[in-house]
């Protein structure tokens, strides 16, 4: 029995691993079940038996790479240092990795895609403001952010950095640019400036935690 749902795990892993690969390479409009089978080397009726529906499979990969970076946010949250210094490096962790990993993360944030996926976009977006609620609420008790509205903050926070990325990662779009860690540096310190007390703005990055990865997982 054992075995079996062992056996279960790892078909559905392929099938999630080839499925992520056509949307690194396409964007969820290139992930089709005949392509999906094709990159998997299985056949078509093996990806029904795991997910019911194209929904369920675009659905299931928004869901395993988007916790991937949430917990990549929520390790910089908890470590040490100071919140401000906290803000920065999130920002700037996210936004190096979705460049590093551009056409997926386009679609796990721009990209439009089936109705039914989009609540499972929006619980990850707000996934990652709570991450930032978190770091806001500390900042405000040390007395390094000004006193605000912490959801709402961290909701905008969120909005601003990723609304930056769009000119990146859009198809068609200038592409990365020359200097990505200015790049990043640049969104960082706008939305660091939305909630620090003026004089409290860190003196350097530093590289974040997870910054040096991609936006897309080894191991769905």
């Amino acid at each position: 029995m054992a075995t079996r749902a062992v056996r279960a795990l790892d078909k559905k892993t392929q099938i999630l691993r080839a499925a992520r690969g056509v949307v690194m390479d396409g964007g969820f409009q290139e992930l089709q079940m005949n392509a999906v089978a094709s990159a998997a080397g299985i056949a078509v009726g093996t990806i029904y038996r795991y997910f019911p529906s194209r929904a369920e499979l675009c659905a299931a990969i928004v869901s395993t790479v988007s916790q991937r970076e949430v917990d990549v946010l929520a390790g910089i949250a908890v470590a040490e240092g100071e919140p401000s210094q906290k803000v920065r490096d999130a920002v700037r962790a996210f936004v190096l990795r979705a460049m590093r990993g551009k056409r997926l993360a386009y679609g796990l944030i721009f990209e439009p895609i089936d109705p039914e996926v989009e609540s499972t976009r929006l619980k990850y977006r707000r996934a990652i403001a709570r991450v930032f609620e978190t770091i806001i609420r500390e900042g405000v008790a040390a007395g390094e952010f000004r006193e605000l509205g912490v959801e709402v903050a961290a909701t905008c926070l969120v909005g601003a950095f990723m609304e930056g990325l769009i000119s990146v990662l859009a198809p068609g779009a200038a592409g990365v640019p020359a200097r990505p860690e200015e790049f990043a540096d640049s969104i960082a310190d706008l939305c660091l400036a939305a909630v620090v007390k003026p004089g409290r703005l860190p003196a350097a990055p530093r590289q974040p935690v997870g910054a040096a990865e991609p936006i897309a997982l080894k191991k769905p």
